[in-house]
């Protein structure tokens, strides 16, 4: 059924408001997919907080004008589904790499966290960064760390001297 103007539009306003809240987009092929298997990609997209949506090609590109992602638009050809994170910039490239094991039709195109058009070579790299709460956490350690360690040694003074006492009490 073809899209009316006003409907056309309201696409590519509600595209652009998420395009302006994301931290990546991941755009793939799914040509050859089932119906049962899109939706279980779209259920698990949202459990993740992740936008997922079939767009008409020239919409997406009308809607990606004036986002970070609009340098993705010469890789958008053929039927596409497009996957924006909303809270970690790893989290659209995680499902579709996930779904894309699983399916054989479903075949990652492009990515794009900001910063340049990224090909489907680099999706292992987008899925393996972490969520804020990783994140978070990795900074907390390295933070910890030096202080851990400089507890620890002057931890082992005391603790030496008690040994080496310890060690003149049985010798006598």
């Amino acid at each position: 059924m073809a899209l009316g103007l006003v409907a056309k539009k309201a696409i590519v306003k509600e595209i652009n408001d998420v395009a302006q809240e994301a931290l990546s987009v991941a755009v793939a092929e799914y040509r050859g997919m089932e119906v049962a298997e899109l939706t279980k990609l779209r259920r698990q997209a949202r459990a993740q907080g992740v936008y997922l949506k079939v767009i008409r090609n020239t919409l997406a590109k009308r809607a990606l004008e004036g986002t970070k992602f609009e340098d993705i638009e010469p890789a958008l050809k053929g039927p596409l589904v497009y996957g924006f994170s909303i809270d970690a910039p790893g989290a659209a490239a995680r499902l579709l790499k996930d779904a894309q094991k699983e399916s054989k039709h479903l075949k990652v195109t492009a990515l794009s966290i900001g910063s340049g058009l990224l090909g489907p070579e680099k999706l292992e790299a987008v899925a393996s960064l972490p969520t804020r709460d990783e994140a978070l956490a990795k900074l907390l350690a390295t933070f910890k760390a030096p202080v851990t360690k400089f507890v620890r040694t002057i931890n082992e003074v005391p603790t030496k001297f008690v040994r080496v006492l310890s060690a003149i009490k049985d010798a006598k």
